[in-house]
C-alpha cells in the first residue's frame, strides 16, 4: 500500500495577498451597490413585492446576522417610492347606530382639511347659533309667541272668572292654586260665615261651586298641553333659526368637499343633528370654572361632530413601509381605548387609535416572524385580517370577556398590504407544515445564502462590502493588510476554504471594534494588526472554558496522552460551541474486544448519553467491520466503545473513523500513536468522509 503524502501546511489555511488587492485603501473604491452572494433572494424578494394578487406575501428566511432585514427595507424603500401615496381613513360618529362608528376612505390630505373643517364648524356654530338667537328679529317672534300663550291662558281665567260671578262666587288664586269662595254683598263669605247661612242656601252654593270647579279643572288640564305647545313654537322657532345658520355653514363644507359622496353623506347626518339639537349650542346658565392657562373644555355632546383622523398620509411620498418590532395584537390592529366617565369605563370613536397594519395600509409591513408569534392571538389576527382583506378593531380583553366596559364596533377597512415576515428556516419550514394557512397567505420564500464563492470577483466585491460598512458606520478605513485579514477571518467564518461568509453583522463588528483600537492608538486608517488584535480580544473575552479545559488537561485530570503510543486508544476530536465561539477538544476513546457473539456495544448508547446520529455512526462500523472481515464465518467477537471522562450527550458521527481505528487497534493489538488526533466519518464501505466545513 502507498503511504499517504502530508498536506502541506499552505493549504491548511488559506491566506489573501495583500498586494494583489487593487486599490491602498478602502477610501479609493466605492460602495457596494448590490447585494452579495444573494441573487437568488434577491430575485425572490423582487418577485414577491412586484406581484399584487392575494397571498403572494413574502417570508425572508435565513439565519440571523445576514442582512435580511437591510436588504429588504432597501428594496421596498426603493419600490415604494414609485408607487401612488394611499388614501386618509377616518372615524366618524354614526347618527344611526352610535356604538357602530363609520369609516371614511379620503384622498390623501383630505382627512386634516375635514377634521380641521369640523373643529371650525363646531366652533362657529358656538357663536353663530347664540347670536341667531339673541337677534332683534328672533326676540321679536319669540315675545310674539311668549305673549299669545299668556294672552289665551288670561283670557281662559278671565271667562273662567265671569262665569264664577254670575254664580255667586270668586276666583282666588292662592299658594296652593286657586280656590272658589262665595260672595255675599260684595264680600268673600267666611268659612265662619258660611256655617251659619240656611242649609238651602249652603246647597246652592256648593252646586254652584262644584259646577265652577268642573271648568276650573279642565282648564288646569289643559294649561300643561298649552306649554308644551307654547314650548314647541319656541323650539320649532329656534330651530329655524339655527337651521338658517347651520345651512349656510354646511354649504361651506359641501362645496368643498362636492366630490367625496361619503363626506357628504356624512355632512347631511351632521346638518340634520345640529338642527335637532341646536340649544346645545347656546350658552349654559352655569358657567364651569375656568382654570387659568388652560383652554375652556369643550362640551362632550360636541364629541360626535369630530373627526377622528386614523390615518394621515398627507405627509408621505409613495406608499408606506412600516417595520413594527413590536408586534403585540393591539400594535398591529389598533384599539379602542377607554376612560373614565361617571365612575365606569367607556369609549367612543374618537379614542380608536390606529395600528401598524393600518399605517401600512397600501404599503408594506415587516415583521419579526419569531416576535409575531410570541404575541397572543397576533399570528391569528394577521391570517385573519389577510384572509378577509380587511382591519377590524377588536379588543382582546372585551373578545375574551375579562372586561366590563362600554364597547364600540367600529366599521371595518379594506386592507390592501404587502406582509414580509423575516425567521430563520426552521419557523418557515415548521410553520409550512403545521399551520394550513400558512401556505395560503406566504406564497414566496426568500432564502439567504449564508455563504458564496471565494474568487477574485467575490473579493473585490467583499472589499467594496467593507468600504460601504467603514462609511455607513462612520469609520476609519482600512488598508490592504486590514482588508486582505478581513476577507481570511470571513473565510474561517464560513468554515469552508473556499467560501466566504454573507454574515454581515460578524463583519460590522469586526470593524467596529478594528477601529477603536485604531482610534486608541490615533491611526490613520484600520490596519492588519488592529484586525489581528480584535481577532484575538474576542477569542480572549469568550476563552474561559476552553482554557478550562487545557488546564485540566496539563494537570492530569482529564486523561489525554500526546506522547507515545498505546493499543485500543485514540484522541478524538470534538466541536464545542459555546454562543458565537466554538472550539476543538480533546476527547480519549477506548476500545476493548473479547470472545462473543459480534456484537459491538456503544457504552453510550447503553446507558443513554448517546444521540441518535452517534448511535448510527457506531451502527456503521460494526456492519463495515463484520463486511470487510467476517464475510465467510461469523465474527466471533464483543467489542465495547467508550468516550473516557465524557458526562454528557455525545452526538454526531464525526468520531466513527476515530473508534474504527481504536477497535482495530484493540483486534490487532497494534499500538495508536498519541500524538494524533483523529475525526471523520465512516460510511459501510470504509470510505473516509468530510466533516463540518471540511
Amino acid at each position: 500500500m502507498s503511504e499517504m503524502e502530508p498536506l502541506k501546511t499552505d493549504v491548511l489555511r488559506w491566506r489573501c495577498d495583500p498586494g494583489a488587492l487593487p486599490f491602498k485603501t478602502t477610501n479609493e473604491i466605492d460602495d457596494l451597490d448590490e447585494i452579495l452572494g444573494q441573487e437568488r433572494a434577491l430575485e425572490a424578494v423582487e418577485f414577491g413585492i412586484g406581484i399584487r394578487q392575494k397571498g403572494f406575501n413574502l417570508f425572508v428566511l435565513g439565519p440571523p446576522g445576514l442582512g435580511k432585514q437591510t436588504m429588504v427595507r432597501q428594496l421596498l424603500e426603493q419600490k415604494a417610492a414609485k408607487q401612488k401615496t394611499p388614501t386618509d381613513w377616518c372615524y366618524v360618529h354614526n347618527f344611526e347606530q352610535k356604538h357602530q362608528p363609520r369609516a371614511l376612505l379620503l384622498p390623501c390630505g383630505a382627512g386634516v382639511e375635514l377634521r380641521r373643517d369640523m373643529d371650525q364648524f363646531v366652533d362657529d356654530l358656538q357663536t353663530a347659533i347664540p347670536s341667531a338667537l339673541e337677534s332683534e328679529e328672533h326676540r321679536s317672534q319669540l315675545q310674539e309667541i311668549e305673549e299669545a300663550a299668556k294672552e289665551r291662558h288670561d283670557d281662559t281665567f278671565v271667562q273662567l272668572d265671569k262665569a264664577a260671578k254670575d254664580k255667586g262666587l270668586r276666583l282666588i288664586r292662592t299658594p296652593a292654586g286657586f280656590a272658589l269662595a262665595p260672595v255675599r254683598e260684595g264680600e268673600v263669605v267666611g268659612p265662619d260665615d258660611f256655617e251659619k247661612l240656611p242649609e238651602e242656601e249652603k246647597k246652592e252654593i256648593e252646586i254652584a261651586v262644584n259646577e265652577v270647579q268642573l271648568g276650573l279643572r279642565k282648564v288646569m288640564e289643559q294649561v300643561p298641553e298649552w306649554q308644551k305647545e307654547t314650548r314647541d313654537k319656541i323650539r320649532e322657532l329656534n330651530r329655524e333659526a339655527a337651521r338658517f345658520v347651520i345651512v349656510r355653514q354646511i354649504a361651506r363644507l359641501r362645496e368643498k368637499f362636492k366630490k367625496l359622496k361619503p363626506v357628504l353623506n356624512y355632512l347631511t347626518e351632521v346638518e340634520k343633528d345640529t338642527i335637532e339639537h341646536a340649544d346645545e349650542f347656546r350658552p349654559s346658565d352655569k358657567e364651569e370654572p375656568k382654570t387659568p392657562g388652560l383652554p375652556v373644555p369643550r362640551p362632550p355632546s360636541f364629541r360626535r361632530y369630530k373627526v377622528n383622523l386614523l390615518v394621515d398620509n398627507c405627509g408621505c411620498s409613495g406608499a408606506p413601509v412600516v417595520y413594527e418590532d413590536r408586534p403585540t395584537f393591539q400594535n398591529l390592529f389598533g384599539r379602542a381605548e377607554h376612560e373614565a366617565r361617571m365612575g365606569t369605563l367607556a369609549t367612543d370613536f374618537t379614542l380608536i387609535k390606529p395600528g401598524s397594519m393600518h399605517h401600512a395600509n397600501g404599503g408594506y409591513l415587516v415583521v419579526d416572524a419569531l416576535r409575531l408569534l410570541q404575541q397572543p392571538y397576533a399570528w391569528e389576527g394577521l391570517k385573519r385580517a389577510l384572509l378577509s382583506e380587511n382591519l377590524k378593531i377588536q379588543s382582546l380583553g372585551e373578545a375574551a370577556s375579562m372586561v366590563s366596559t362600554v364597547s364600540i364596533e367600529p366599521e371595518p377597512i379594506p386592507l390592501n398590504v404587502k406582509v414580509a415576515l423575516i425567521g430563520d428556516r426552521s419557523l418557515y419550514y415548521m410553520l409550512y407544515q403545521s399551520d394550513p394557512d400558512f401556505g395560503e397567505l406566504f406564497k414566496v420564500a426568500a432564502d439567504f445564502e449564508e455563504e458564496v464563492d471565494r474568487n477574485e470577483a467575490n473579493i473585490v466585491l467583499y472589499a467594496r462590502l467593507m468600504a460601504t460598512l467603514v462609511r455607513e458606520h462612520k469609520l476609519r478605513h482600512l488598508d490592504q493588510g486590514a482588508v486582505a485579514l478581513a476577507i481570511e477571518y470571513a473565510v474561517r467564518q464560513a468554515n469552508d476554504s473556499e467560501k466566504l461568509s454573507t454574515h454581515m453583522r460578524s463583519l460590522a463588528d469586526l470593524l467596529s471594534e478594528a477601529n477603536h483600537w485604531a482610534e486608541e492608538e490615533e491611526a490613520e486608517a484600520i490596519s492588519a494588526e488592529h484586525i489581528r488584535k480584535t481577532i484575538e480580544k474576542q477569542i480572549y473575552r469568550s476563552d474561559r472554558v476552553r482554557s478550562g479545559v487545557q488546564e485540566r488537561i496539563l494537570r492530569g485530570t482529564v486523561l489525554i496522552d500526546t506522547e507515545g503510543a498505546e493499543v485500543g486508544q485514540v484522541n478524538g476530536l470534538s466541536v464545542l460551541q459555546l454562543g458565537n465561539f466554538s472550539f476543538g477538544q480533546p476527547s480519549r476513546i477506548t476500545a476493548t474486544a473479547r470472545l462473543g457473539k459480534g456484537e459491538v456495544v456503544d457504552i453510550e448508547r447503553e446507558v443513554k448519553l448517546g444521540g441518535a446520529i452517534h448511535s448510527k455512526g457506531v451502527l456503521i462500523l460494526s456492519s463495515l467491520l463484520a463486511s470487510r472481515y467476517a464475510k465467510d464465518y461469523p465474527l466471533s467477537l464483543t467489542a465495547s466503545l467508550v468516550f473516557e471522562q465524557s458526562y454528557g450527550m455525545v452526538d454526531g458521527d464525526s468520531a466513527s473513523v476515530a473508534e474504527f481505528c481504536a477497535l482495530l487497534s484493540a483486534l490487532s493489538g497494534v499500538p495508536i500513536r498519541q500524538n494524533f488526533a483523529v475525526t471523520g466519518s465512516l460510511n459501510q464501505h470504509g470510505q473516509v468522509q468530510p466533516i463540518g466545513g471540511g
